[in-house]
C-alpha cells in the first residue's frame, strides 16, 4: 500500500506528473466517496516482508539484549540501541520499509532509555518516577539524532514522549523528595498539561498540510496518538470521580465523549475517540445495567461498536455539521470537508 506522501515523493522525483497525481487522488476520492485526506493514511505495512523482517529483527535484538544482560544490564540497553541503529541503516535508510523502521526506532530509543535508567536506579524492574529524568532526556536526544539520520515520522512522537516523561519525572522527583503523598494528586494534571502541549504541537504539523499529502501529516498522526491518552485519562478520571452517583457520572462521561467527538470531527482525527472508547464502554455498561443488567456487557459493546461504525460510515456528513458551527477563520485552516 502506498501513502499520499509516497505519491508526493514520486511527483518530486519526476516519476509521476502533478496532473497524474491529482487525477489519481480524484479517482480514489470518487471511489471511496470521501476526500483522500479524510482517510488518515499512514504507512505501517508495505507488504508481508515488513512483518517478516520485524519478527526477525525482534529475535536478533532479544538475543543481543539477553546475552549482554548476563554481563551488565546497562550495556544490554546500549547493545540493543546500537544494533537497532545498524539494522536501520539498511532496512530504513536503504530499503525504506515501514513497519521495521517503526520497530527499530522504538527499540533504539528504548534501548538508550533502558541503558541510562539501569545506570541510575538500583532495581531496574522496581522503580517509580525517581531517576527517570536523565534517561528520558537521553532518549529524547536519541530520537532527535535518529530523526536527523532517517526521518521516520513516528520519531517526532517518540521524542515528544521522552520529553514528556522527562518533565513528569523532574516534577514528580522533586515532589517525592518533599511530600510523597502529593504524587497522585499532581500526576493527572501534569499529564493533561503535557497532553495539551503535544496536541498543540500535532496541530501545528496538521495545519501545515491540511490536504495531508506530505510526511508532515504522518508526523501529526503519531503526535495525536501520543496526545490522546495523556488528555483523555485525566479528563475522564476527574469526570468519573467528581460527578456523584454512578448514573450521573456515566452520563457526564458520555457528554464529554460527545465533546471529544466534535473536536475529532473538526480536526479530522480519530485518536481522541479511540483513546476514550474504553471509558465510553464503561459508562454505557453502567447505564444499560439499570434496565437490563443481564445483557450489560453485550449491549455496551453493541452501542459503542455500532456508534463508532456509524460515525465512520457518515464521517464526512458529521464533519459538515460540526464545521458549520466552527468560526470561518478556524474552518479555513482545517482539512477541507464536503462542499
Amino acid at each position: 500500500m502506498y501513502s499520499d506522501a509516497d505519491i508526493e515523493e514520486a511527483v518530486g522525483a519526476g516519476v509521476l506528473s502533478a496532473e497524474a497525481a491529482a487525477a489519481f487522488r480524484a479517482h480514489v476520492a470518487g471511489k471511496h466517496g470521501t476526500p483522500v485526506a479524510d482517510e488518515e493514511q499512514f504507512r505501517l505495512v508495505t507488504g508481508f516482508n515488513d512483518i517478516f523482517v520485524t519478527l526477525a529483527a525482534g529475535l536478533v535484538l532479544t538475543a543481543v539484549g539477553w546475552m549482554v544482560a548476563s554481563w551488565h544490564l546497562a550495556a544490554a540497553g546500549g547493545a540493543v540501541a546500537a544494533t537497532s541503529w545498524g539494522l536501520a541503516e539498511y532496512f530504513t535508510r536503504m530499503r525504506r520499509m515501514a513497519l521495521p523502521s517503526i520497530f527499530l526506532l522504538l527499540t533504539f530509543v528504548g534501548g538508550v532509555f533502558a541503558a541510562l535508567l539501569a545506570s541510575v536506579v538500583d532495581d531496574f524492574l522496581m522503580f517509580d518516577w525517581q531517576g527517570t529524568t536523565l534517561p528520558a532526556l537521553a532518549a529524547a536526544l536519541a530520537a532527535w539524532l535518529h530523526w536527523r539520520r532517517f526521518h521516520v515520522p513516528i520519531t517526532v512522537a517518540a521524542g515528544a514522549g521522552a520529553l514528556v516523561a522527562a518533565a513528569l519525572g523532574f516534577v514528580l522527583d522533586s515532589t517525592l523528595d518533599h511530600d510523597p503523598s502529593l504524587t497522585e494528586s499532581i500526576l493527572q494534571p501534569l499529564m493533561f498539561v503535557a497532553g495539551t502541549a503535544v496536541f498543540v504541537w500535532a496541530m501545528t504539523w496538521d495545519l501545515s498540510d491540511t490536504k495531508r499529502r506530505t510526511r508532515r501529516s504522518d508526523i501529526a498522526f503519531w503526535l495525536h496518538l501520543l496526545a490522546a491518552p495523556l488528555i483523555v485519562h485525566p479528563v475522564f478520571s476527574l469526570t468519573a470521580g467528581e460527578s456523584g452517583s454512578d448514573v450521573l457520572s456515566s452520563l457526564t462521561v458520555v457528554l464529554v465523549y460527545v465533546l471529544f467527538g466534535a473536536v475529532s470531527l473538526a480536526i479530522d482525527r480519530r485518536a481522541l475517540l479511540v483513546s476514550a472508547a474504553g471509558y465510553l464502554f464503561f459508562a454505557i455498561y453502567v447505564l444499560v445495567g439499570v434496565a437490563a443488567p443481564e445483557f450489560r456487557h453485550a449491549l455496551a459493546a453493541l452501542v459503542v461498536g455500532g456508534t463508532l461504525l456509524l460515525l465512520s460510515a457518515f464521517w464526512q456528513g458529521a464533519r459538515a455539521l460540526v464545521l458549520g458551527v466552527v468560526p470561518d477563520a478556524w474552518r479555513r485552516r482545517l482539512p477541507p470537508g464536503l462542499h
